[in-house]
């Protein structure tokens, strides 16, 4: 722990109001990866503003509990959500030192195809996931910030899920750059960026990652997709109280420049549960850009029972 707490004092600085990085990397330089152009998903999510009309197009209905959903991927029709699933102590009450990690596999109506175990011991609360093409990427972390975690790699063909490495933090979030090759992680309440190199075999070589604090406070991310041309979509919330008043949740979508470790587009999502209120984006979510330039998301904004919402915008 007082190696952490070191690392973390001497590792993290303010990026600053200008999005200029402060990072302190803890391994050798790499090259700088030349950069590539926007994807034309992140160039189609730049147009969107606060009054752009999202329209709803389907409800799926997941016909299973699904306990408190963390992150999703779409891999042709199905869908691979991670959930915690809480212990409960012997008053009845929720316990957070004990619980169940859960990778979900769900096809198009709605169904539980495999239910894969993501944690070990107090290390099981799953976190927003990412699919680059190969792997499914996806962290495990104690229910705390601060805490530590395990950072895991699971290919969807062949049903296997391989420890990466350990990390002494909540990582909240996970996701693969392809094009440099690169892990970015955020931490709980997605306060600190963190990026670890992989060599060509796809290993972390240690020591390794660097950290940077985010400058945007408006929501916490929740979910993550890498959108190509070294930018990163997050999604998430945060609730707003005003004192003897009630409190406001607002959802949003950001999208990251990783070099830059700032966002250069903001969006508020103004949609919510019909079931709960919740905001879209309290819990998983995923965009995908249909033939026609539409965009198309995916949402499970409620716990337990659950329905995943299609909107197009």
């Amino acid at each position: 722990m007082t190696d952490r707490r070191a690392f973390l004092k001497q590792a993290l600085l303010p990026a600053g109001a200008l999005c200029l990085p402060s990072m302190i990397t803890v391994q050798a330089p790499q090259a700088i990866t030349p950069r590539t152009a926007e994807s034309p998903l992140s160039h189609r999510l730049k147009s969107f503003s606060r009054d752009t009309m999202w329209n709803l197009v389907t409800e799926i209905k997941v016909r299973f509990k699904t306990f408190h959903c963390q992150g999703m991927v779409k891999i042709g029709d199905e869908f691979w959500v991670s959930s915690v699933e809480v212990g409960v102590s012997e008053d009845g009450l929720q316990d957070r030192s004990k619980g169940k990690g859960h990778l979900f596999r769900i096809d198009s109506a709605g169904n539980l195809l495999a239910d894969v175990a993501i944690g070990e011991g107090s290390i099981f609360h799953p976190s927003g996931i990412d699919f680059d093409g190969s792997h499914i990427w996806i962290a495990a972390a104690e229910y705390r910030p601060d805490s530590r975690s395990i950072i895991y790699k699971f290919d969807p063909r062949q049903k296997t899920l391989q420890e990466v490495f350990r990390w002494e933090d909540h990582i909240g979030g996970i996701a693969r750059d392809k094009e440099t090759n690169t892990l970015h992680g955020i931490s709980w309440g997605s306060r600190r960026f963190y990026t670890w190199p992989l060599d060509e075999q796809g290993n972390v070589r240690m020591p390794a990652g660097s950290a940077i604090l985010n400058p945007s406070f408006y929501i916490d991310y929740q979910d993550l997709k890498c959108l190509g041309g070294h930018e990163m979509l997050y999604t998430g919330l945060s609730v707003y109280k005003r004192p003897g008043g009630q409190s406001l949740p607002l959802g949003g979508l950001e999208i990251v420049d990783l070099e830059k470790a700032c966002a250069v587009h903001q969006v508020p999502v103004q949609l919510w549960s019909p079931v709960t209120g919740a905001v879209m984006t309290q819990n998983p979510s995923f965009f995908e850009l249909m033939p026609d330039e539409r965009v198309r998301a995916y949402f499970i904004p409620d716990d337990n029972v659950s329905t995943i919402f299609v909107y197009e915008a």
